[in-house]
């Protein structure tokens, strides 16, 4: 028994003739009587008391009626279950970040899908490029943030507009504090600490490297308890009226950008693609901004 048969039934039953269901299905009087006349021997009964203008069920056309208007509407609400089942995203989206700014970026792509997908559960690991790296290669995260160049082949990203600023953080009360700027002349002989990520931007200045960090919070407490200096990215540690550090940029200029990457021909799962919608459309805002 099709479903689109017992829909013609219900139709006629509805209409209480067949010349009106067949108008309301649009299709014609004699395509139906044989639909419904096919119903009947398929199922060896009379459905229909003939010979009277208007349709009378027979008592095996009303048990027929009572199941088939239980059928349409089981079909009709599982259709409605599918269909927000798919619309009510849930899920889990991994992302490796070095430690920037630029975040705010990833953050605030983040909170739009949590306002609309309050099931989908983000998962924030932090660390330095070779870190992030070894854990997208090994699928353990969807995306990472990095800030040095990747291999396009395997990998492909979406750059993000904000520029990091390479700077060294140290003590208000450190000898170079004094200066508004750093140059390569200034750190001479001065022991500093650095993220692994930083060395490549650095390879033509002559720095004295004391120890590396891959979390910058930690090297800023060895800043300050310690009285050193650490290489950072501007704007992740407070250096305000209360903070006993400053931060002072490098000149000339050294700076980049981030990149949000993941895998080529990788199949995301329904989260991960809106989170990828949803950063690219928070950069394109930004930018028009």
């Amino acid at each position: 028994m099709e479903l689109r048969i017992i829909e013609y039934f219900l139709a006629v039953v509805r209409e209480g003739n067949i010349s009106a269901a067949a108008q309301t299905l649009h299709i014609s009087q004699p395509a139906l009587s044989r639909q419904l006349k096919d119903l009947e021997e398929e199922l060896g009964v009379t459905l229909f008391e003939r010979g009277n203008r208007r349709i009378v069920l027979s008592e095996e056309g009303m048990i027929l009626r009572k199941r088939a208007e239980e059928i349409i509407r089981l079909v009709h609400q599982t259709e409605k279950e599918v269909t927000e089942v798919r619309n009510s995203v849930s899920g889990d989206v991994y992302i490796g970040a070095g430690e920037s700014s630029a975040f705010h970026y990833v953050s605030r792509a983040a909170g739009n899908i949590r306002r609309l997908y309050p099931d989908i559960r983000f998962h924030i690991i932090s660390g330095d490029t070779r870190d992030l790296m070894d854990l997208l290669s090994r699928g353990l995260v969807d995306f990472a943030l990095i800030f040095n160049d990747y291999d396009h082949s395997l990998y492909q990203g979406t750059e993000l507009p904000q520029k990091d600023v390479f700077g060294i953080l140290m003590r208000k009360d450190a000898p170079l504090a004094e200066k508004k700027e750093i140059s390569a002349a200034d750190l001479e002989g001065i022991p500093l600490t650095v993220s692994r990520a930083s060395l490549p931007f650095l390879d033509s200045w002559n720095l004295q490297i004391a120890g590396t960090y891959n979390l910058v919070f930690n090297a800023s407490l060895l800043a300050e308890d310690a009285g050193g200096y650490a290489l950072a990215f501007d704007q992740l540690v407070h250096t305000g009226k209360d903070s006993a550090l400053c931060f002072r940029p490098l000149t000339p200029e050294i700076s980049v950008r981030g990149t949000v990457i993941w895998k080529k021909y990788q199949v995301f799962s329904p989260a991960s693609e809106l989170f990828i919608q949803q950063l690219k459309t928070v950069i394109s805002e930004e930018e028009a901004a």
